[in-house]
């Protein structure tokens, strides 16, 4: 759970520069292919993220405003994605330390605010993931997030990884 406004925002800049990264390695031709049967193209996998990046913290009542958008080139997405996660981070200005340990009802359940914020952290690293699979499969470089991607480690001249 998040418990300052400090730690949210430090946290939540590591995490939206981590998806931007993944983002900025898209092309507009990926966007469109349709890869795993019954799966989220990568389009649809990407503006899942850009939904949910502003509108979890503003159901949890987050005073912004979320409208839901959905984009097909890469540079828009990118431009929304960024416009939404600063709008977290200015929204975030309005509450207190003490707000995150109010709660809040969220889909059918009562979340303190804190961890819906945690949530949407949490949210966004696990599609992250999936969408990093989905590079692979459409043959774009994946950047590494929390350590070296394959490429980068080969870069390094390390062994290869286990």
């Amino acid at each position: 759970m998040i418990n300052t406004i400090e730690q949210f925002l430090a946290v939540w800049e590591q995490e939206t520069a981590a998806t931007l990264s993944c983002f900025k390695n898209l092309t507009n031709e990926s966007m469109g292919k349709d890869l795993v049967e019954g799966y989220r193209s990568i389009e649809r996998l990407t503006n899942h993220i850009l939904d949910c990046a502003d509108g979890i913290p503003q159901e949890a009542s987050l005073p912004i405003e979320h409208t839901k958008q959905h984009f097909t080139q890469v540079s828009e997405l990118i431009d929304a994605y960024v416009s939404a996660t600063d709008k977290v981070k200015k929204g975030v200005a309005n509450w207190t330390d003490e707000t995150l340990q109010e709660t809040t009802p969220m889909y059918g359940e009562t979340w303190k605010k804190g961890f819906a914020l945690w949530v949407t952290i949490a949210h966004q690293a696990h599609h992250r993931g999936q969408l990093t699979v989905l590079m692979r499969l459409a043959g774009l470089k994946v950047p590494g997030v929390y350590g070296p991607a394959k490429e980068e480690w080969e870069a390094m001249g390390l062994p290869k990884a286990d």
